[in-house]
């Protein structure tokens, strides 16, 4: 994965994002010309895959001082409960209003990267692609989809989000363009002749006709150029079941389709990837959406453990630095 190049918001830069009274206490610091160098941990009460870490060292070498100093572990890094996961030993005063954002970005990019996590390993080496960009704020689609990838997704079905992760988006074609088309075999054929030849020929064929008949027919008008079909039924109607798969699998395979592969999606989650595998569902890929994009934050706690290298903590932690040799050390 290369580099991530995030655009910070005017509104983050600004401070206008923090709770207020970090706002408050740097204005007050600085009217006291209180200019403390801390060390700030960075800690979680849970598990999971870490991401966010790209992210806040963009917005920590905009803002620090010459001569701070931070040691982070990696995005992608699984961590353990209360593993401080960033140290910040810089003055107070330059990245304190950024500690709500700092935060943020943690907590959002662990959760959805550790639910991309979650589905990938349930998939066993099935690739897993994020389809959870509808279900987020525009704003954040990049990142989330980004956090999916760290996560173990092979790619995402938003440009902004493959360009931040180092892949090449993946879709297939909306139902909307074959219901407007009226008919899946003139969108699939409009599809080819429109489309650069690197785009891989995925059809949707669960929209006017049964998803057996419909795969079959495409297979059969588009022969050889047919990369795969996708079936993603309604739950109105039973959802994708192992059965179905199985179905379309054998039938693309009597007409010599052995080469089409089979995409399934449409509120996939682990538990319904292991009944795949459970049931010998011939899938080549899974679409993820909502349970990557709706996953829960993991929460994360900043505390200050030094002040002009001095031990301090509030009561019920350890003042001090606390150890971690995972930790690397990413901005000196």
């Amino acid at each position: 994965m290369l580099e991530p190049k995030f655009d910070l918001a005017d509104s983050v830069l600004s401070g206008d994002t923090a709770d207020i009274y970090f706002k408050r206490a740097v204005t007050i610091l600085e009217s006291q010309q209180i200019e403390a160098i801390v060390a700030m941990e960075i800690f979680s009460n849970g598990t999971g895959t870490l991401c966010g870490i790209e992210e806040a060292k963009i917005l920590l070498k905009k803002v620090l001082l010459p001569g701070s100093e931070v040691w982070a572990l990696a995005d992608g890094d699984q961590f353990d409960r209360k593993e401080v996961v960033l140290r910040i030993k810089a003055p107070y005063t330059s990245f304190g209003v950024y500690e709500t954002a700092i935060l943020g970005m943690l907590a959002h990019g662990s959760g959805w990267a550790t639910a991309s996590r979650e589905c990938v390993q349930a998939a066993k080496g099935i690739p897993v692609i994020s389809f959870g960009a509808r279900h987020v704020h525009p704003s954040v689609v990049g990142i989330m989809d980004y956090a999916a990838v760290v996560g173990g997704c092979v790619s995402c079905s938003s440009s902004i989000g493959a360009e931040l992760s180092g892949t090449i988006p993946s879709g297939t074609m909306p139902h909307t363009l074959i219901l407007i088309m009226g008919n899946t075999i003139k969108a699939a054929k409009a599809f080819d002749a429109c489309m650069p030849p690197e785009v891989p020929r995925i059809v949707l064929v669960d929209t006017f006709k049964d998803e057996v008949e419909e795969s079959v027919n495409v297979s059969i008008t588009m022969g050889d150029k047919l990369d795969a079909v996708r079936l993603d039924t309604p739950a109105e109607r039973g959802g994708v079941t192992p059965h179905l798969v199985k179905e379309v699998r054998a039938a693309l395979d009597l007409i010599g389709s052995n080469n089409v592969k089979i995409v399934v999606s449409g509120g996939i989650t682990p538990q319904r990837i292991a009944t795949m595998l459970e049931e010998n569902a011939p899938v080549d890929s899974f679409g993820v959406g909502s349970y990557i994009s709706g996953a829960r934050p993991i929460d994360f706690t900043a505390d200050i453990h030094e002040v002009e290298s001095e031990p301090v903590a509030k009561r019920g932690r350890i003042p001090g630095i606390t150890e971690n040799p995972r930790l690397k050390p990413v901005l000196v």
